[in-house]
């Protein structure tokens, strides 16, 4: 039977300089899809407790999605995994570009790195030929640079290139992994790992053709949702979308968010599109998370409006089967020729989280970050910190090597940021994130850094949506904007296709909002549940925030493997990938209570003005409930005996076979 995964998957001994191929049986991806599921499978058992996240014992995983090139749309994202070096727990990083297909097309459905290599090396695959390659000439050198060689070399048209750039050959534990000139697998700090083992590039090139069990019924469904994409009516302009900011602020009542008007909003300018309209209604994180929407007002944040930031671009970006195309090339008359324009989370962990309303040097920023292979979100979360720190009397201007660090200043900003890069004079302290910054600084510095378990919060604001605060503090994965939030299920739509999961009404008043209740527990938990299933399909966050209804994932995994599941099916295979990020943080020591978001984010102290005045997140309550509705224990966060057993991930040997 025709099915889209490949079956196999690649081990890459880098200390020893072998290679060896794994074939995977059927049932392995029947019980956890591809992707995250297929790196949890193979790096739950067999990375030892308590491994050093830098050393020789983590192994890094780069996944493709079950999905991936095989006709569905929307399925074009890879992942990158292992121990995060940033937080001690499971570390993943999500990316689009074109590097997902290129795995399969290698005839494979991962590649895992063990050990560490005594010189820089990077790996090539070419037709199914795999090998080990010096990568002297190429350490050193940024993103967009080893990526062009590496492409020459390879022969041009037809190579892919996963690569870190001086921030990951630093060990910075904020580096991540780039391809297609600057997209980045950023979060997790999982550059750092592949700059520790001295990889320096995943090259492919291949030509094996991926397959559907019934490829007509995938095309039909990719039509239907085509059809429904083509619903494109005029829309605002930025200004327009900063005033309805404003009016959705002001209004005592809020209507669930719609997947189409977010498809529109992305249609016409991409991610930036929100840059004025969450600014507005209190979702964009100000000046350390201390600020509002009253520090940073509709005349600071027009001057970082949509159209400023899509003024530069000459064409769209498209990822892999993505008919949208939310990103943007800009043209040979911007300042970075062929670069991706800056996108919501770059523009507001850079701008309004620092007060700095100078688009110039965001777009510079943005450039500098992509060719360092720096996440963006936690480079501006770290100059923030230092920002207040400054504000504070706890670093000096001698400090910060004479540079004036004050709310707004884009040129010390820019200074800074070459710095943490470099990991040169008071860089070095900040090139690992805040939490480690603060430490290293002891005394009050802890209550200025902004994170969960260590990595730096995503741009939207627990205080506005408490879901965004529930699943930064409580997933195993902290800190993260992408895995869940009450505005994500709202669009995501699942009580659509499983009548067990609790509607949401089309109006609601804001005081509901703000209400917990056992609902919006289930909802949380269906959140993750659901993430863990595009994840291990491949599936684009973006794609699926237009509802179950018009994206049919579940009809897509159907048709591509001939398994004909129901919804509900796959939400256990969801579950499954959930409980098990859950039981490698317990192997590596991990207490998930100490994953809990700073105090400030959650509005301890409340905000005495702006959009969430007095909010506060009952954090305390959210997350047991949530832990409950996963069937972990409420109070310690440890997946219960029973449902390890229910799930059929005991006894432990069996993680490694996803059984």
């Amino acid at each position: 039977m025709d099915a889209p995964y490949m079956g196999k998957i690649l081990w890459v001994d880098l200390t020893r300089g072998t290679l060896h191929e794994e074939t995977l049986p059927a049932t392995f991806y029947k019980n956890q899809l591809s992707g995250i599921g297929l790196a949890l499978g193979k790096l739950l058992n067999r990375i030892p407790a308590n491994a050093d996240p830098l050393g020789p014992d983590n192994i890094l995983a780069f996944v493709s999605g079950l999905l991936t090139g095989c006709g569905s749309l929307f399925t074009g994202r890879w992942l990158v995994a292992g121990k995060s070096p940033l937080t001690g727990g499971w570390g993943d990083a999500n990316c689009g570009g074109n590097f997902a297909p290129a795995i399969k097309r290698c005839g494979f459905d991962g590649i895992f790195f063990s050990g560490i290599s005594p010189r820089p090396v990077y790996l090539r695959v070419e037709h199914g030929r795999a090998a080990l390659c010096d990568a002297d000439d190429l350490w050193g050198q940024d993103t967009f640079t080893a990526e062009r060689r590496l492409i020459e070399k390879g022969g041009g048209a037809g190579v892919r290139v996963a690569c870190i750039g001086p921030a990951g050959e630093k060990q910075s534990l904020i580096a991540g992994v780039a391809n297609d000139r600057g997209r980045m697998a950023a979060r997790s700090g999982l550059g750092a790992v592949m700059g520790a083992k001295r990889l320096k590039a995943v090259v492919l090139c291949g030509a094996r053709r991926i397959r559907a069990h019934d490829p007509d019924a995938v095309k039909a469904l990719s039509r239907d949702c085509i059809e429904t994409l083509r619903f494109d009516p005029p829309f605002l302009n930025g200004m327009m979308m900063a005033y309805t900011g404003t009016l959705m602020r002001l209004l005592p009542v809020q209507m669930a968010m719609d997947g189409m008007l977010y498809k529109l909003m992305l249609d016409k300018y991409g991610t930036a599109s929100m840059n004025q309209l969450m600014v507005e209604i209190g979702d964009t994180p100000i000046k350390n998370w201390k600020g509002s929407n009253e520090d940073f007002d509709r005349e600071r944040s027009a001057k970082l409006s949509p159209e400023v930031f899509a003024q530069p671009v000459v064409a769209k970006y498209h990822c892999h089967a993505c008919p949208l195309g939310c990103g943007g090339v800009m043209g040979e008359s911007s300042p970075y020729p062929g670069g991706h324009k800056p996108e919501y989370e770059t523009v507001m962990s850079l701008g309004g989280l620092l007060l700095n309303d100078d688009a110039a040097s965001i777009f510079k920023l943005n450039d500098m970050f992509n060719r360092a292979g720096m996440d963006t979100i936690s480079a501006g979360g770290t100059i923030a910190f230092a920002m207040e720190c400054h504000e504070q009397g706890l670093l000096s201007r001698a400090d910060l090597d004479g540079l004036d660090l004050t709310w707004g200043n884009s040129r010390a900003i820019v200074a800074l940021a070459r710095k943490m890069i470099a990991r040169e004079g008071v860089g070095d302290l900040l090139a690992d994130g805040a939490k480690r910054a603060a430490e290293r600084m002891g005394g009050d510095a802890a209550a200025l850094a902004m994170h969960a378990g260590g990595q730096e919060l995503g741009m939207h604001d627990g205080r506005y949506d408490p879901g965004f605060a529930l699943h930064y503090s409580a997933e195993p994965t902290p800190g993260r904007h992408t895995l869940g939030s009450q505005m994500y299920y709202e669009m995501f739509r699942l009580w659509e296709k499983i009548d067990t999961l609790p509607d949401v009404a089309f109006l609601y008043t804001k005081g509901h909002k703000y209400a917990w209740s056992p609902e919006r527990a289930i909802a949380a938990a269906a959140c993750s549940r659901f993430m863990n299933i595009l994840n291990g399909s491949g599936t684009c966050l973006f794609g699926a925030l237009l509802g179950v209804e018009r994206l049919p994932l579940f009809e897509w995994l159907n048709a591509a493997t001939g398994w004909q599941r129901d919804p509900a099916d796959y939400m256990l295979i969801g579950d499954r990938i959930q409980t098990m990020k859950q039981l490698f943080n317990i192997k590596q020591g991990v207490d998930p209570r100490t994953f809990k978001a700073s105090a400030r984010t959650l509005g301890h102290p409340p905000q005495t003005s702006g959009a969430n005045q007095g909010r506060q997140v009952d954090l305390e309550r959210m997350r047991s409930d949530y832990w409950q509705e996963l069937g972990w224990d409420p109070v310690t966060g440890r997946p219960r005996p029973e449902l390890i057993r229910q799930l059929g991930l005991e006894p432990p040997g069996a993680w490694s076979d996803g059984v």
